[in-house]
This record gives C-alpha cells, structure tokens and sequence, in this order.
C-alpha cells in the first residue's frame, strides 16, 4: 500500500514537499501483519487507521480508473487534481495521533469541489427519479468510485470517533462522493446516453 511504503521509507518534509531516498517496493517489515503509520508507530494491518487510508488509496484508484476512459480535458484535469488531493488525506490519514503532520488537507479543497459540483448540475436535465448505477462506460465507472468513496467517509467517521480527525477529511469525502455522481450524470448526458431509471416493484 502506498502510504505503508511512505511510513517506512526514510522522507522528511521540505518547503511543503516530501523529499526522500528511493523507496522500495517491498520492505518485508509487514510479513508480520503490522504496518508502520507515518511517525514510526506500528500497528496491526486491521487498525482503524490502516482501514482509513486504505480505503481512499482504494478511491484513489478507482477515479483513476475513470479517468483513463475519460475524453473530456477539462474533467480529467480536475480529477487528477481530486487524485494528488486524496494522496494528501491518505499521508495524513497515515499518521498517528501526537505526531506531527506531513501533509493536511486545507479547508479550501471543499469549496473547489462545490464549484465543480454547481457547474456539472447546471448542464444536466434535474434528476426526478432514482437512477441505478451504469449507462455509459464512464459514467459505470463514476458510480464504482463513488461507491468506494462513501465506504471511504464512512471509515473515517468511524475513526474519528476514536481519534482526532480533520472535519475537512469527512466534508471533503461527503462532497465528493456527490461530485462523483455528477460526473456519473454528466457521463451520460455527454455520451448522449440516458439514465438508467429504477422502477419501484409493482405493489
């Protein structure tokens, strides 16, 4: 994972960047089901934490996998922005309580993605039903990360209730994931291919 490879290699911050040796792939320091937490704590793979920071390196993965499929510049650009945004909440999602920061998430993230938000709703028709994931290729794949994007909050939350975590990590996570669903219809509508309407079973 990652943001495991970052804790155990050997990086210090610098004018806002991380700066470090070369990382290896493998350390064979988790052969034991541990992993270290940026900071040096070890802790069991199924912490909390790790739970966390897997689950947006998760996320992470899954916009990647739409923005290979995805024509539209301007969308790309912006997720490839939420991506190194993501990478930001895993470092700090992966550092354990009392020690010091690498990387946080700042508070004027959200309202980017609420701009962004605002202008994909403006060019689709207003939603009157519920729609079932799928239709275009990219759309599907924006409902598969959305998807992971609400498991993603909902570790959080957990984890918060146990630890100190950001209010940005949990706002930044909820608004995304409704970002994620406006990209979806957004897919659609560009593609020129209609929502899949969920019909309610006959009574």
């Amino acid at each position: 994972m990652v943001f495991a490879v970052l804790a155990e290699s050997h990086c210090s911050q610098s004018s806002g960047t991380l700066v470090g040796t070369l990382m290896k792939i493998y350390t064979k320091t988790g052969d034991d089901g541990q992993t270290g937490l940026i900071g040096g704590k070890r802790v069991s793979k199924d912490h909390a934490r790790v739970a966390c920071y897997g689950a947006v390196d998760e996320l992470n993965a899954a916009i990647g996998l739409a923005v290979v499929a995805c024509d539209v510049e301007e969308w790309s650009d912006e997720l490839q922005t939420i991506q190194s945004d993501l990478f930001v909440l895993g470092t700090e999602l992966a550092t354990a309580d009392g020690d010091e920061k690498m990387l946080s998430l700042q508070p004027d993230a959200v309202p980017r993605l609420e701009s962004q938000l605002d202008a994909l709703m403006a060019e689709v028709e207003p939603l009157k039903n519920f729609v079932l994931p799928g239709g275009a290729e990219l759309a599907a794949r924006f409902h598969v990360a959305r998807t992971v994007c609400r498991r993603a909050e909902r570790e959080v939350v957990s984890l918060a209730s146990q630890s100190a975590v950001s209010s940005t990590a949990i706002i930044y996570l909820n608004r995304l994931s409704d970002l994620l669903f406006a990209y979806a219809l957004g897919a659609n509508h560009r593609s020129g291919v209609a929502n899949i309407i969920w019909i309610a079973p006959k009574s």
